[in-house]
């Protein structure tokens, strides 16, 4: 028991570690403040592309959908990071990590939000028309904000794997916290500070889901 301790709850070197760990964290929130709200509008436009009547956009978006959820972020990742450059494009481990959650985040956040405008009835649409609303009007004063209240669990959740998927940056060696917590692991040979990794993680996360099981609740009463 002493032994796991040591090698996992070792407060000595978690209180050494804290700094740099905390300075991944900042990392973190910065990646998530870019991508969430790209993703976000991403996602909100490819949503309401694949709903539309004109049968060519409709079908880029949901070809667009398709191909970024199919893909595996770390693939995606990996080939934006280390495959670009044999065309000639060089780009930072932040502008890679950025482009390539942007892409698979956008994919989800569409998804939802086209669950969203679907699940808001028709009749509503029409009796917007009919009171002499465009067809824009109609979407960003009506259909909008039911879809939005509709899904919003369902938006948290995908704001809450983006910050799980933050983790992977790490490959591309990019100091976020997971990053930070490895590389004092390597120095010290010891797994403490990947467990205050996962409490820091845990300490972010868990208001927010807590959030989301709320507007659960409040949606099924």
């Amino acid at each position: 028991m002493e032994a796991i301790i040591q090698q996992f709850f070792n407060i000595e070197i978690m209180i050494k570690a804290l700094p740099l760990v905390l300075k991944g964290l900042g990392v973190t929130l910065l990646i998530c403040a870019v991508v969430i709200p790209l993703g976000a509008l991403g996602g909100l436009f490819a949503a309401i592309a694949s709903v539309s009547k004109n049968r060519a956009v409709r079908w880029t978006a949901i070809g667009f959908v398709d191909l970024f959820r199919a893909i595996p972020p770390l693939v995606l990742l990996i080939f934006i990071y280390a495959g670009l450059p044999f065309a000639g494009i060089q780009i930072s481990p932040f502008v890679a990590v950025a482009v390539g959650f942007f892409l698979n985040n956008s994919a989800y956040f569409a998804e939802v939000f086209r669950a969203g405008i679907l699940s808001v009835p028709k009749g509503q649409t029409e009796a917007a028309r009919s009171t002499g609303m465009t067809q824009g009007q109609t979407l960003f004063w009506v259909t909008l904000p039911q879809a939005v209240r509709n899904v919003l669990p369902d938006l948290l959740s995908n704001v809450v794997e983006v910050v799980k998927l933050t983790s992977l940056a790490s490959v591309v060696s990019l100091g976020e916290m997971l990053h930070a917590a490895g590389l004092v692991r390597s120095l010290t040979y010891n797994a403490s500070p990947l467990v205050l990794a996962a409490g820091l993680y845990l300490v972010l996360l868990w208001p927010l889901i807590r959030l989301i099981s709320r507007f659960e609740r409040k949606i099924d009463t």
